[in-house]
């Protein structure tokens, strides 16, 4: 299950007491509030809390840059400017608070985005579930032969079976095994800040994780590219559609600059410009690596 009986009991009562602010509010994520979006097969992402919209931004930018910034004709358009020229300060106005359940391994991906708050759910002092991520088979692939952190073709038929009945008997047992140690069966029984370190990294855990938009769009650019791993992806493809409801104008200019975008070395543009005047550019002549020129390849013959 998702989300706990308690829990939900929780979001009911807090949704049937709404309370007055004089605060900015969005439509689009006043929705989405205490509401689980599904993730995986036992993971969610649901918002706790939110604040700030697109004009605190502008508004944040103004204050920054005075009488200047008069001449933009309208919000979209500034928050676009501040994006095309990287500011990133008047981003810093607007938090979001995030109730995340997630595998432990995803969970050790994502804390690498040290620029948020985080409380985790303590297995100290609580008992984690017996939830485990387990792929579909659609998500077993081998490893590339190509990118040493990235995945190559997907199994089939009975190797995908036999990876498959690992992963579900080895977590199972592991899982098994971390009961029996803090059993209270008559038995004195293992604390559980040692039990833990027997369960595999594909245990669910829960955070709490609060982050500014402009660390959140770091966040996203990252973990929401195609070449992210599948299993973060989808978290941040949710959140994606969170925050496309919360600040409509930002996120439309990080789509466009941030997650659409590419950003060119000085040699890279300089072998555009030789292309623009007809001429033959090539690795050996472009003064790229290898590893330079393939990438360059892929972005300037990526379909529009």
């Amino acid at each position: 299950m998702p989300l706990s009986p308690e829990q939900l009991a929780e979001i009911d009562a807090l949704r049937a007491t709404p309370q007055p602010t004089l605060r900015a509010t969005v439509p689009g994520m006043e929705a989405h509030l205490y509401h689980a979006r599904p993730v995986l097969d036992h993971g969610f992402v649901r918002v706790i809390d939110y604040m700030g919209d697109d004009s605190a931004i502008c508004q944040a930018a103004r204050v920054s840059y005075g009488k200047g910034t008069k001449s933009v004709q309208n919000d979209e358009g500034l928050i676009r400017y501040l994006m095309r020229h990287w500011h990133s300060t008047p981003f810093e106005m607007c938090e979001i608070k995030l109730h995340v359940k997630l595998p432990v391994f995803v969970a050790r991906q994502w804390i690498r985005h040290r620029t948020a708050n985080v409380n985790e759910y303590s297995a100290r002092y609580s008992i984690l579930d017996r939830e485990f991520y387990i792929p579909e088979p659609d998500a077993l692939n081998a490893q590339s032969v190509v990118n040493n952190q990235g995945r190559g073709d997907v199994l089939e038929g009975a190797e995908a079976a036999r990876v498959l009945e690992i992963l579900k008997s080895d977590s199972t047992r592991a899982y098994d095994h971390y009961q029996e140690m803090i059993s209270q069966d008559d038995q004195q029984g293992l604390a559980r800040e040692l039990a833990r370190m027997n369960l595999p990294a594909n245990v669910y855990t829960q955070w709490y994780w609060k982050v500014d938009l402009h660390n959140l769009f770091h966040f996203l650019r990252l973990r929401a590219d195609a070449h992210a791993q599948y299993e973060i992806r989808v978290y941040a493809d949710a959140i994606c559609e969170m925050v496309k409801d919360w600040v409509p104008a930002a996120y439309g200019a990080f789509e466009d600059y941030r997650l659409g975008g590419a950003t060119l070395s000085a040699t890279a543009l300089a072998c555009i410009a030789r292309m623009l005047k007809g001429e033959e550019v090539t690795q050996e002549n472009s003064g790229m690596s290898k590893g330079e020129w393939r990438e360059f390849a892929a972005v300037i013959d990526a379909s529009p």
